[in-house]
């Protein structure tokens, strides 16, 4: 079955008022949009449609979670999906472009496939940072990484600002030299 009938609702045949929808979400979805975020995912969709003779209103929602790579150590990373949105359907031999909020269709058409609209909601409602909670990173990872306290890097901001040779060069030299002999230490 094509992805996409997966997430389409016949509304053809259905009288005038609300109706109820489930759909389940897989990686399958991803897939198909070619993802280069959301590596799988299980996620469920519940729409509720009001139907009447020229349009189509839809309530959405998504529940559910995505794996995508955690920003901090680059291991897979599991982050909940909430999404609730709106959809207006219009039945019309106008054309106009959908644009997330406002879809159009032909009156000959029987179907209104959800799976662009399903697949961008489910993206957008991701968080900016994708991390791990606090100790689930990759500890191999994370000792790759050189992390400063706030303290530590409040001093190097002071020893910038306020070379004691006078040059902005030096200081900076000074600072990689301090930094490797730490390194070394470790």
């Amino acid at each position: 079955m094509d992805v996409t009938q997966r997430y389409s609702i016949a509304y053809k045949g259905l009288k005038p008022g609300v109706h109820t929808f489930d759909f389940e979400v897989d990686g399958e979805l991803f897939r198909a949009f070619e993802s280069q975020e959301i590596k799988d995912g299980r996620c469920k969709v519940t729409v509720e449609m009001e139907r009447s003779e020229t349009q189509l209103v839809l309530e959405i929602g998504i529940r559910g979670e995505v794996v995508v790579e955690c920003d901090r150590c680059l291991d897979d990373c599991t982050i909940p999906v909430e999404y609730d949105g709106e959809l207006l359907v219009r039945i019309s031999n106008e054309e106009g472009e959908y644009d997330g909020e406002v879809m159009w269709i032909l009156p000959v058409e029987d179907e209104v496939d959800l799976s662009q609209y399903i697949y961008e909601s489910i993206v957008l409602s991701l968080p900016y940072r994708r991390v791990h909670p606090d100790g689930e990173c990759n500890p191999e990872m994370l000792k790759r990484f050189n992390i400063v306290s706030d303290e530590e890097f409040a001093a190097i901001e002071q020893k910038a600002e306020n070379p004691s040779s006078g040059s902005q060069f030096a200081a900076l030299s000074a600072l990689r030299d301090r930094m490797e002999a730490e390194e070394k230490e470790k």
